[in-house]
């Protein structure tokens, strides 16, 4: 293999030149791994190769460690400590602690690739040299070799591996050492600096024994203040960015440095020139208040469970306010009309502050708002208009309601006529903040009110491109906020709900037309109309089902569109307007429910007619939706349906590149047996079988097996004694499934993952259990007694459970005594472990009615099996 070429193919445009050198290099790193760690290692750090062959050396070396997979980045982690050869381990390591005086980009991946071998060794005491190597390059080392160190450390840092972090705390002198060499005001090299204040950024969560000195902590933080008056920008945004991390984690620890210079600072920080600077100081503050909320919650919540250890809080965000808050005010108005959206600016950070702050202080907050609204809302300047109306909406979450009460009714006709102002940036932050209203304080929108909001929002959505987002949120927060009991006959937007859907029908024709903006507008009006639906109060549901029509017609059309079109651009938009139309045909049939029977057959048909023509888009999803919607609705109706679906449904759940559409069919296959019963039986052989590859394979993720087994206790429990053609096999994958279980090192998602994993093995049991339990056959269960409760002592033996998966196992603990009521299971009943956790369950304060009964019905089941005398399993 010619080293070069290979690389240099990887970074090739050419998706198949790039693939086949990916693959070379994989095939590789299987056949040798030593030697290709070795080889590529030595391009890394070759001065004289072109500097391309030394990044993607770089590149691929980061590649052979990463893998999100746990599993498989253990694997590759053991192959490293006991597959490669010493003298190559070390010939790496010392290549690439030799690459970080290299030029950038291969310094770069050198870093990267000595914080992954970091990650392997440092934890088993290995590679112990590392720590002091990188220390005396900050401090002996030319200005390359200091930057590229202190990235390593950086790198090293922020990892997310728990035996890492763990294992850094025992090396925090050097850390510190390092870091704050280069970060003092004494290092002439700013970009040193730079690099240093980012590494301790990273590190401030393993310097915590050194935070507790005092004499260390008053030098870091004289350290990191300094740095904040910098000349160079970027060395003071990176100071800002410090003491957010700081605030974060050592808040118990600020109120001196907060007396004595951080309150002056960030103040002078936040009125700085330039933007990130004055974003990284306006975030200090935000910091405060995430904590002292934070603080406030765990306090409470310590309170009521009778505690008296409360966490320290010192008011930094009240006592701040009549300093802090006029500066955010003010910076809300540094505003451009040319600003898009999702642009995080020095505004954009001010009024995530003052929502902070607003949360933090409550009521206090107000009169220095009203002030700075008052004075502005009719200013010249369109900019001080803006942040006046934008000001306004952020505090409405944070205050009492009897303070926001009268001044939501007083700025109401103010903030309607806002949204015909000449600019429109401020029309767009009138409706933000009437969408906040909407959601906040919607008590305080009274009949008279109503209407005129409504119009304005409607005539907004209309008007520019813009405000099409704020429109839609502010009316779909008025549809949620104001929607009636389930069952109740009208609403408060009852009077309003024709007009309003024949506003937005309106809306998304005149959307169609070629025009900027106008998919921005048309999506927007169609997820109003699908809130509107979805909250319709029984008086409103013949306008409902009289829409069903017009969204299936317009459905149609747009798939007679699509044959015309060519461009990229137009099919997206195409994908993307079938895709809000089928949205709304979805909160239709969910509103309709049961009613929905008369217009089934031709939903149907425009489902599998879109079926057939959408192909690979994200139109499919919506659509197998739409179906178990009909399904959940029409229950055994749902048959006449099952020929013309179904081959739709196996193609899905073959689908295994495409995890969402595999999904949703695994879910449509519950629905649909849920829904048929025993008439389902016909077609459970393909459905089973096709579950089944589906665990077996590879390719598909964890997060489908648990749902696979939640749909075998389905299928099993609808279609009763005819499951027994595949009790076995299901019964062998729900023991082999049982047997996953936890390291201490895995992440929390895998944890979560197995708490889904038994949940899903939980309800498989208990359905085969239900299938059973009353029949002739009921003694075929007895074969899997032994694994049923061997499963149910695994989860009692672990912390790792939620209530759901507890319930679960009240369920089948239940349902085996009903199913053998004659004690013949008596001496699993008895054991200790079992009455312990039902004890546990139904004595859990936090849990629900539905699981503290689940678990009464555990426990009298136990009892009346205790009092059968031994166990009479072999009796015939």
């Amino acid at each position: 293999m010619d080293v070069n070429s290979v690389l240099s193919n990887t970074l090739s445009p050419d998706d198949a030149t790039r693939g086949n050198a990916e693959q070379q290099l994989q095939q590789a790193a299987q056949a040798n791994f030593s030697e290709y760690l070795s080889v590529l290692s030595r391009e890394l750090a070759n001065e004289n190769a072109d500097p391309s062959i030394r990044q993607a050396a770089g590149i691929a070396l980061k590649n052979a460690f990463a893998f999100r997979d746990v599993s498989r980045l253990r694997e590759v982690q053991a192959r490293w400590l006991q597959g490669v050869d010493p003298n190559i381990k070390k010939q790496v390591k010392d290549l690439a602690l030799q690459t970080l005086n290299s030029q950038r980009n291969a310094a770069n991946s050198a870093a990267q690739l000595i914080a992954t071998i970091a990650a392997i060794e440092l934890p088993r005491n290995e590679w112990n040299d590392l720590m002091p190597t990188l220390v005396s390059n900050v401090g002996t080392g030319n200005e390359r070799l200091k930057m590229s160190s202190l990235t390593t450390i950086g790198f090293i840092c922020e990892s997310d591996d728990s035996d890492l972090r763990e294992s850094l705390i025992m090396h925090s002198n050097a850390i510190l050492t390092a870091v704050v060499q280069g970060a003092r005001k004494e290092e002439t090299n700013q970009e040193v600096r730079k690099s240093a204040l980012q590494a301790l950024s990273d590190a401030t969560e393993f310097i915590r024994s050194n935070f507790e000195n005092e004499g260390e902590r008053n030098y870091i933080m004289q350290v990191v203040c300094e740095a904040t008056q910098s000349s160079d920008p970027d060395v003071q945004a990176g100071a800002f960015g410090c003491l957010n991390r700081i605030m974060g984690i050592y808040y118990d620890k600020m109120r001196f440095y907060m007396e004595k210079a951080l309150f002056g600072l960030t103040i002078s920080g936040m009125r700085s020139d330039t933007e990130d600077v004055a974003k990284l100081a306006i975030e200090f503050w935000c910091t405060v208040c995430e904590e002292e909320i934070s603080i406030e919650d765990d306090n409470q919540q310590t309170q009521q469970e009778g505690s008296s250890e409360l966490r320290p809080y010192f008011n930094f965000a009240r006592v701040a306010s009549r300093e802090v808050v006029p500066v955010v005010l003010q910076l809300m108005t540094k505003v451009e009309e040319d600003d898009a959206d999702d642009e995080y600016n020095v505004a954009r950070a001010a009024y995530q502050c003052l929502q902070l702050y607003a949360q933090t202080i409550g009521s206090e907050l107000v009169p220095m708002v009203l002030t700075f609204v008052e004075g502005n809302l009719r200013h010249d300047n369109w900019r001080h208009r803006d942040a006046a109306v934008a000001a306004f909406g952020a505090i409405m979450d944070g205050p009492e309601a009897k303070t926001l009460d009268p001044l939501v009714k007083q700025a109401l006709p103010v903030l309607i006529s806002m949204m015909q102002d000449s600019v429109v940036q401020v029309r767009d932050s009138a409706a933000y903040a009437l969408s906040r209203i909407c959601d906040y304080c919607h008590d305080s929108i009274d009949s008279a009110h109503l209407q005129p909001l409504m119009q304005a929002l409607f005539g907004g959505l209309m008007s520019h491109p813009k405000m099409a987002s704020s429109c839609c949120l502010a009316l779909l927060n008025l549809a949620e906020r104001f929607v009636s009991e389930d069952g109740a006959e009208a609403n408060a937007l009852t009077p309003h709900f024709q007009d309003s859907v024949t506003a937005l029908l309106q809306v998304t024709e005149k959307a169609d037309i070629r025009e900027e903006g106008a998919n921005q507008v048309r999506t927007a009006a169609y997820e109003v109309l699908a809130g509107f639906i979805t909250n319709a109060a029984n008086s409103s549901l013949n306008i409902v089902n009289e829409l069903t029509e017009v969204i299936m017609q317009r459905m149609t059309q747009s798939l007679h569109q699509s044959r015309d079109v060519v461009s990229v651009e137009d099919k997206l938009n195409l994908e993307e307007k079938q895709i809000s139309l089928a949205s709304v045909l979805l909160s239709i049939v969910q509103r309709l429910e049961q009613h929905v029977a008369g217009q089934a057959d031709r939903v149907m048909q425009v489902c599998i007619e879109t079926l057939n023509a959408t192909g690979n888009t994200a139109v499919p999803e919506v659509i197998f939706q739409i179906v178990s919607g009909l399904c959940n609705a029409l229950n055994g109706d749902f048959l006449k349906y099952m020929e013309s679906f179904v081959p739709y449904l196996n193609a899905a759940l073959r689908n295994q590149e495409a995890p969402d559409m595999c999904s949703l069919g695994i879910g449509l296959v519950s629905d649909i047996v849920r829904a048929l019963e025993d008439k389902a039986q016909p077609y459970c052989d393909q459905f089973m079988n096709d579950l089944l590859n589906n665990l077996r394979s590879d390719k598909i993720t964890n997060q489908l097996k648990p749902p696979i087994l939640e749909t075998f206790g389905d299928i099993a429990s609808n279609i009763g004694l005819a499951f027994e053609t595949y009790l076995t096999v299901v019964a062998q994958v729900l023991q082999q499934a049982a047997t996953v279980t936890v390291a201490n090192d895995v992440s929390y998602d895998m944890m979560d993952y197995i708490v889904s994993l038994r949940s899903g093995i939980a309800d498989a049991w208990d359905g085969i259990i239900v299938a059973f339990k009353g029949t002739q056959r009921v003694n075929l269960l007895q074969n899997y007694a032994q694994a049923i409760f061997q499963f149910l002592q695994i989860v009692s033996s672990d912390v790792n459970h939620n209530e759901g998966l507890l319930r679960a196992c009240m369920g089948i603990v239940g349902d085996l005594g009903e199913a053998f009521p004659d004690g013949q299971l008596a001496d699993f009943f008895r054991a200790e472990w079992l009455t312990k956790m039902v004890r546990e369950t139904r004595s859990t304060r936090e849990f629900t009615a539905r699981t503290i009964t689940a678990a009464r019905w555990a426990r009298e089941t136990i009892k009346r099996q205790s009092q059968h005398q031994g166990n009479l399993m072999n009796a015939s």
